[in-house]
């Protein structure tokens, strides 16, 4: 069997480093050959046999092959330095007499391989391809034990730039504020007792610096609060219009399944529904959606401001003989912003500071409803953390996690 031959030499490359570096109780998952050594090695036992043949041929081919052959030897032991110092980096250890390792190990693979009978360049291609298949194979089933290593790809994803986290939530944020992935704000602090304000804010994510969002809900002093983060599990403003208005999912006779929203709910008590958005009927496919979830009153205001849609609130808070059921999407911070023509391509510096007065001014406009209808429950939830805008921006925010404060 000569595959046997590269095999166990790749084998030797890859378990050598890995036993000299072995520590107990360490937890590393490593293959049990490494698939370019034994690419290389078969390629080198290919070129060898081209070299035996072209020394009675032109002194081009014999060229050629010479370097094709020393080209491959330096890629072997590249490649074995690469995997050796991604060994040492998880120890955090220093390369040291480890060192040599590389040029031992792929010294005696290429001894054990050097009088193999060649494959065919199509016969090595099948053959690395059923490797490949068998180690995914493997690997699906028995992913703490892989059969191949992938020293190359390792070291890239080593060295590579490291996004930043944004998915583990800080354990200040924890100590500090209300933390849940639940999707039930809403329903949690509605209050069928008195007017109910649900208003839900575009692109209001949850900063990554808590002290960013400590100066956000310093707007709301003077006003009881409770406030927090949750989860969002898509980054669309009409997905979470339906989850922060979701009532209960119920399945009919046929075991068909429905929903009832809290429009429909505050509507059977006496409450005049409204909703209120500063965009046209089109925007998000609204017109489509809101229309089944029972508000007596959709008002689509395209051009009007989050004051202007305050105003509005006011206005309709104003009438102390009817209980009321709002909810309202603001639209001033909105992506992409208007005052930039090139989002993605503005500095964002310059998106953050814009972006920061809009908010800033749309919670001030709530801050101040609430402070003047007291006895009004205010709900507030960002839909998403901003998406279309710099990278650089968006990354000063959790990824999917948005604020919620709950007013009066």
């Amino acid at each position: 069997m000569r595959i046997l031959y590269p095999l166990m030499a790749s084998a030797l490359i890859t378990i050598v480093p890995f036993l000299l570096t072995f520590e107990k109780g360490q937890d590393i998952v490593r293959g049990l050959f490494g698939y370019e050594y034994f690419a290389i090695l078969l390629l080198i036992i290919f070129v060898k046999s081209k070299l035996r043949f072209a020394l009675s041929v032109a002194w081009r081919k014999q060229f050629l092959c010479t370097i094709c052959l020393a080209l491959l030897f330096i890629a072997l032991i590249s490649i074995a330095w690469m995997d050796v110092q991604n060994l040492l980096a998880i120890k955090g250890w220093k390369t040291g007499w480890h060192g040599v390792l590389p040029f031992i190990t792929c010294s005696l693979a290429i001894a054990m391989t050097w009088k193999t009978r060649p494959f065919s360049f199509n016969g090595i291609c099948f053959v690395l391809f059923v490797a490949l298949i068998l180690h995914l194979a493997s690997y699906n089933q028995y992913a703490n034990q892989p059969l191949a290593q992938f020293p190359t790809i390792d070291y890239l994803d080593r060295i590579a730039p490291k996004s930043i986290q944004r998915k583990e939530i800080s354990n200040e944020y924890r100590n500090k504020y209300v933390i849940t992935d639940s999707v039930t704000i809403t329903r949690d602090y509605i209050d069928t007792t008195r007017n109910n304000v649900i208003i839900l804010i575009e692109s209001w994510g949850a900063p990554l610096d808590i002290k960013r969002f400590k100066k956000q809900l310093k707007i709301f002093e003077g006003v009881h609060y409770i406030a927090g983060i949750h989860n969002r599990m898509y980054s669309r403003t009409r997905t979470a219009e339906r989850e922060d208005l979701l009532d209960e999912i119920h399945s009919d006779s046929t075991k068909k399944k429905d929903s009832t929203f809290l429009p429909q709910f505050f509507s059977r008590r006496g409450f005049r529904t409204s909703f209120l958005v500063g965009n046209d009927s089109l925007k998000h496919l609204r017109n489509k959606y809101l229309s089944k979830m029972g508000f007596d009153n959709v008002l689509y205001l395209k051009g009007f401001s989050d004051a202007d849609i305050a105003s509005k609130i006011d206005s309709i808070l104003a009438d102390s003989t009817q209980k009321n059921f709002i909810a309202w999407t603001t639209s001033d911070t909105k992506f992409p912003l208007d005052a930039f023509s090139d989002m993605y391509h503005s500095k964002a510096a310059d998106v953050d500071s814009v972006y920061t007065l809009l908010l800033n001014e749309s919670l001030r406009q709530i801050a101040r409803l609430a402070q003047k209808y007291p006895r009004t429950r205010f709900i507030i939830q960002g839909d998403h953390n901003p998406i279309i805008s710099p990278i650089e921006f968006q990354e000063k925010f959790y990824r999917r996690w948005v604020p919620f404060a709950i007013l009066n």
